[in-house]
């Protein structure tokens, strides 16, 4: 039973002196299974999973059958051997288990990440503020009838709507259609409600219902990619482990998708770029998927204009915040001394003024301003947590005329508000100009590209085609032909030859690879996306997709090409050095083409399939962020060189004297040394990785581009990954997944307009 598998579990880890997270790193199994398994918590483990618990511990084989027993119902310890009656989890699991099961730890993983970013955002400190909502206008919410999913000729009274923060998952349960549109001006708690709504529905979810899955629709283009498979798409970055294979051929994250467990939140219909607003919403019409969108009212009234309601959805509309609520919230999170009245926190005068009427009778900017939690939050950034900053300012009429001017106070302040307060822990120190600087550029990018998921493998996207592709093939055949020159010259022991080999291998390698490059991404406008697989050496490989066939059709025509093209030319030099005439030296280039292509085929063929064979997807409840997304296809490129380098390179070497072999007289006299033939085994080896790795893995183009280009042009810092973790830590961005995105829509616009003035 689960009870005892978790006793013995946890005394045979405590036995072996390990802890929760040592087991991690041993096993593979998350802390969170093994944490739920040993507190009874997570029941009926299936049996591969005990076996990764038993090899992990390595502990002697009458222990081991107390672990594996322990884990069986029915077994000794239940009255019964353990073979009279398998568990479930030996048992072939049919499609709907494995769904169901891929369901439950999406659902797990989902709610850990954004209770951690609930923290991360200081929401609840010291308590959220009071979020609330009425009905939409009439014209923008559909009959009634479709709502409430009933007959035709039957009558539908409305739903009553208004509700509070906490009341979100009961207001969306309580529409029979499933489809809830959540309405809000700039800044009015759109994203703090849909995160509440995730935690909230997850917390009181049956196993039957769908699992919320916050998605920003801002990156989606209806128009080149239907709605599901970018759901798919977008479930596969943010969730790497759904992209192994589900039921059939389709992954995880397709299966999941097409048999309704997942249920779109879809955050920031206002952001889509103009013009994809219209289809977007016919597309959102043509499919019944319940699903929550949320949208400023101009945008998506603009939207229903051109065609009509999202289908079947109740919209909501969020109300500003009131007088009240700064009185409760705002005197709570500032220190307690004020500069006027030493008596009162620095709130109090402020908030006593914000109820007095101006002289023409309307209220003062402040009041109007603060009506929203995004600058509610600023404010508090700016003044609350900052000892030398008086609120009172804010009232001062000559300098903040208009509430546009005082918003555009507090988002100037904020960026080096933040960056002049101490670091947290774990924080660097940034100079708050160039921080600001940076993020301009950051944001001026995303609204270039049109997205607001600030991603690390787009980060080169920025530049123009031309100028990556440019970029890739001068850095990769430097980098190619500084390995070529010093292995040549450590095993020949000069430097002429090997220097005019370094610029040979050089000028083709980087033409060559630049070439695959500007055809495989430049010319089909695709992106270099990070890998969902890594790579196991030892074991079996769960393989997500068999793709032997184009790998070797790749392999073959690329290594073909290179080789014929290097052959040629280290042909035509060796010809020149023994003063042969120009038909002697053209045989001699073509003999060495076809020697040389020959060889670099079959040698990139292989390699490339081997390093297919050896993919297998990740983890589904491994936990994904920005940074782990870019560790892992780190270590996924580390391996895959660690692969290549050799293998390639013991194919090039082997085969030069098989080739050699073959094709000795039928091409003319043929000799290779076996110290040449070690020689080029090495530096093919090592300089084909190095090639694969800088222009056809997302790591490599992360490298070259946003580590070494940006950096060196002065749009980013040379610490991009520790200034974007900083930026998240401090405030200024939030992490959706894989990717960051700025804290609001409305500070992205500000700072694109604060870099372009600049």
């Amino acid at each position: 039973m689960a009870s005892e598998f978790g006793a013995v579990l946890r005394r045979l880890r405590e036995q072996e002196g390990l802890t929760q997270d040592d087991l991690e790193r041993r096993s593979g199994i998350s802390v969170s299974t093994i944490r739920g398994l040993e507190t009874g918590k997570r029941r009926n483990p299936r049996m591969t999973t005990v076996q990764r618990l038993a090899d992990a511990l390595a502990v002697r084989p009458e222990d081991r059958e107390e672990l594996l027993s322990a884990a069986v119902p029915g077994g000794p310890d239940n009255g019964g051997p353990a073979a009279e009656k398998p568990g479930p989890e030996e048992q072939p699991r049919t499609a709907p288990d494995a769904l169901t099961d891929a369901a439950e730890q999406l659902a797990k993983a989902v709610a850990a990440r954004w209770q951690r970013e609930e923290e991360q955002r200081q929401i609840q400190d010291p308590y959220p503020l009071p979020v609330r909502w009425k009905a939409a206008p009439a014209k923008l919410t559909d009959h009634w009838t479709n709502i409430r999913r009933l007959p035709p000729g039957a009558a539908a009274a409305p739903l009553d709507l208004s509700g509070r923060l906490e009341e979100i998952a009961e207001t969306y349960r309580s529409i029979p259609s499933g489809r809830l549109v959540v309405l809000g001006r700039s800044g009015s708690g759109k994203t703090v409600l849909t995160l509440r709504f995730v935690l909230d529905h997850l917390k009181s979810r049956t196993p039957a219902e769908p699992v919320p899955v916050v998605f920003s629709i801002g990156a989606w283009n209806p128009t080149t990619l239907a709605l599901r498979d970018w759901l798919t798409e977008q479930l596969v970055r943010d969730h790497p482990g759904t992209a192994a294979r589900g039921p059939g051929r389709a992954s995880l994250a397709a299966a999941l998708v097409e048999s309704g467990r997942v249920l779109p939140v879809l955050d920031g219909f206002d952001e889509m770029a103009d013009g994809l607003r219209r289809p977007a919403l016919e597309a959102l019409n043509a499919t019944p998927l319940p699903l929550l969108l949320t949208s400023r009212p101009t945008e998506y009234e603009a939207a229903v204009d051109e065609t009509d309601v999202l289908t079947s959805a109740a919209p909501i509309e969020l109300t500003d915040l009131t007088l009240d609520d700064l009185d409760h919230y705002l005197p709570r999170t500032t220190r307690k001394t004020a500069v006027s009245n030493p008596g009162a926190g620095a709130w109090d005068p402020v908030l006593e003024k914000l109820r007095e009427r101006l002289p023409d009778g309307s209220v003062p900017p402040l009041a109007t301003v603060l009506a929203t939690p995004l600058m509610v939050a600023l404010a508090r950034t700016i003044y609350s947590d900052t000892p030398d900053h008086d609120p009172a300012s804010l009232l001062d009429s000559e300098r903040f005329g208009t509430p546009e001017e005082l918003e555009d106070h507090l988002l100037d302040n904020f960026i080096p508000t933040v960056y002049r307060r101490r670091p947290r822990h774990g924080s660097r120190d940034f100079d708050p100009d160039r921080a600001r600087h940076w993020l301009g550029y950051l944001a001026d990018h995303l609204t270039r590209l049109e997205t607001p998921d600030l991603a690390w493998w787009r980060l080169g996207n920025g530049l123009r085609r031309s100028t990556r592709t440019l970029v890739t093939a001068l850095m990769t055949g430097l980098a190619i032909g500084l390995v070529d020159g010093v292995v040549a010259a450590a095993f020949i022991g000069s430097l002429a030859g090997p220097a005019l080999d370094a610029v040979i291998v050089g000028l083709l390698a980087g033409f060559m690879f630049g070439l695959v490059h500007w055809l495989t991404y430049t010319v089909t406008r695709k992106e270099v996306a990070p890998s969902a697989v890594r790579l196991q050496i030892r074991g079996r490989p769960e393989s997500t997709t068999w793709t032997a066939g184009p790998r070797l059709v790749i392999g073959v025509l690329g290594g073909g090409l290179f080789g014929s093209a290097y052959g040629f030319a280290v042909g035509l030099v060796h010809a020149s050095g023994w003063n042969a005439g120009t038909s002697a030296m053209l045989r001699n280039g073509l003999v060495e083409a076809i020697v040389f292509g020959l060889v670099f085929s079959a040698g990139t063929g292989f390699t490339f399939c081997l390093i297919g064979l050896l993919e297998t997807p990740l983890d589904i409840d491994s936990a994904v962020s920005p940074r782990s997304v870019l560790n892992t296809n780190r270590r996924t490129v580390a391996t895959q060189l660690l692969v290549w380098a050799p293998t390639f390179g013991l194919v090039v070497g082997f085969g030069i004297g098989v080739a050699v072999d073959l094709l000795q007289g039928h091409l003319g006299r043929l000799a290779w040394a076996a110290e040449e033939r070690g020689m080029l085994g090495t530096i093919s080896g090592l300089g084909g990785a190095l090639g694969y790795t800088l222009t056809l893995t997302a790591w490599g183009q992360w490298f070259l581009l946003s580590r070494v280009w940006l950096p060196l042009t002065g749009r980013l810092p040379w610490a991009v990954v520790a200034f974007l973790d900083d930026a998240y830590r401090r405030g200024v961005l939030r992490r959706a997944g894989a990717v960051y995105q700025f804290r609001h829509a409305r500070l992205q616009r500000h700072l694109v307009q604060a870099h372009r003035r600049r």
